[in-house]
């Protein structure tokens, strides 16, 4: 199924592969590999990962309710139209478009969903709530939700990976500016729910090209505040069952959306693009192997700096004893985590805080609530704290060699620091937390979402979601009523 790509070593595709045609049109191809996709196919491992990533989102997505943009999302949702599906935080149905636009918003927002690399991109806070509202609304069972889910994150993947530029290790998507996540997002969630409303393949291609026109997102907010970031992955869950809707209305896309000279590919990308990234191996090279879980509630970025400045910590570095901080970072992430520099030694917000180099390195010196970093470390009010102020205000952020040749297959970091009585001592962390290379255990999978449920759920309901998640698949229907038990998640008092 379309043209064989150069693989180096390391598992990058070759730069020589760049640029080359598929041998057919890309979304008929991924319409007929999603509509012929049976939950008995997906191999053993694939579907414990499905089962991961849709238990680790609906936690997440729970601990944001806490959020005021939560709220605004669901107060913009109630009571919107008809009753299809489920929204988080709300015990009566709305229009499936509702829900997954409010759960989208709920998955996103604390930066604790999960992580695919080298593509930088955030699968599951678009397909998760995609499929839940588009199963409620079309009446699917789980076997065939967690087919829809499978397809639809492997092409989100897969389309994130054909703006993957091999040669910087960059994503060509974030160079430009646009978030590879809700823009990959929403075709891939497309794909997923068209499997749900029962379109054949023309139907599901069509969708396809339906969502290209509704793809969509801007990260300026990475760097300079506000919060509209945390909508996107709401929006494209949104756009893509409006697309299933659409194209089961009727309407129709062109079969080159993806890869034609006014496709998606070329919109966004350019000539910077690999279309044949998307359906190489396609049903035989899972993608989805590669996501990794975020044990903490921050940018990804920040993770291996937070494990560095804990390792600082617990072998003896007391902040009152540092004269200075370096963090050693890949180039690419650093007008992220570390510009503009004076933003990000003076957060005002803990949202603010999730995207800041200098805030990493104080969780991490601070001990992170115990946890490494835990949710409360990133409050409005612990951002303004004059003891964090005073460590980040000694931070500064700078390249390293290293960590940039390794990057973004992993998201390495390094704090160097000077203490005032001219000591310098340095903590590498290579590998993040959560990926193939040090994965989270069941236990800690488990703990992360009883912490984020906690005060949310009572214990019944949450023993019971996770329960019904671990069979997910095999089963009569259980998403309505998984989805009943997360929609009264409001009612307990936190």
């Amino acid at each position: 199924m379309g043209v064989s790509v150069n693989n180096s070593q390391d598992g990058r595709l070759s730069a020589s592969s760049r640029y080359a045609p598929t041998a057919e049109p890309i979304a008929p191809t991924v319409a007929e590999f999603a509509h012929g996709l049976a939950f008995a196919d997906l191999p053993v491992d694939v579907v414990e990962n499905l089962r991961t990533r849709l238990l680790d989102t609906l936690g997440v997505s729970i601990a944001a309710l806490d959020l005021d943009t939560s709220r605004a999302a669901l107060t913009y949702v109630c009571g919107s139209g008809p009753a299809q599906a489920h929204a988080i935080g709300l015990s009566d149905p709305v229009p499936a478009a509702g829900a997954a636009f409010a759960n989208g918003v709920l998955a996103h927002s604390l930066d604790y969903d999960d992580t695919h690399l080298p593509s930088v991109l955030h699968p599951s806070a678009t397909l998760v709530p995609t499929v839940l509202a588009a199963a409620e609304r079309f009446g699917a069972d789980d076997a065939k939700a967690m087919a829809a889910l499978a397809a639809g994150i492997e092409i989100c993947i897969r389309l994130g990976m054909a703006g993957y530029d091999p040669d910087s290790g960059d994503s060509v998507f974030f160079r430009h500016g646009q978030h590879a996540t809700s823009i990959c997002g929403t075709v891939g969630g497309a794909v997923a729910a068209a499997v749900l409303a029962g379109l054949d393949p023309p139907g599901i291609a069509s969708a396809v090209g339906l969502a290209a026109s509704m793809a969509s997102g801007v990260i300026e907010a990475n760097r300079s505040g506000g919060t509209v970031k945390r909508i996107h992955c709401g929006w494209a869950a949104q756009s893509a069952i409006r697309a299933a809707e659409l194209s089961r209305a009727g309407f129709t896309g062109p079969p080159t959306v993806i890869e034609g000279r006014f496709g998606l590919l070329q919109a966004f990308l350019r000539d910077d693009s690999r279309p044949q990234t998307v359906v190489d191996g396609l049903g035989r090279d899972w993608l989805t192997r590669d996501l990794f879980v975020k044990p903490y509630p921050a940018n990804h970025f920040l993770h291996a700096v937070i494990d560095a400045a804990d390792a600082l910590r617990r072998a003896g570095l007391c902040p009152t004893d540092v004269a200075e901080i370096v963090v050693l970072a890949p180039g690419p992430v650093i007008r992220t985590i570390g510009e503009p520099l004076a933003v990000k030694r003076a957060p005002q917000t803990g949202y603010q805080a999730q995207f800041s180099g200098p805030y990493a390195v104080t969780v991490g010196l601070l001990g992170g609530g115990g946890l490494g970093a835990a949710r409360v470390d990133f409050s409005d009010t612990r951002v303004q704290d004059p003891v964090r102020r005073d460590i980040m205000a000694k931070v500064t952020v700078v390249e390293d060699p290293e960590c940039t040749r390794v990057y973004p297959h992993q998201f390495p970091a390094a704090v160097r620091a000077r203490t005032v009585d001219g000591r310098e001592l340095v903590e590498r962390v290579m590998y993040t937390r959560g990926g193939p290379e040090r994965p989270l255990s069941p236990d800690e999978l488990h703990r992360k979402f009883r912490d984020n449920v906690d005060g949310r759920l009572d214990p019944e309901a949450r023993d019971r979601i996770i329960a019904v998640v671990a069979r997910m698949g095999q089963d009569d229907p259980t998403i309505p009523g998984l989805m009943d038990d997360v929609g009264r998640a409001s009612v307990m008092p936190r």
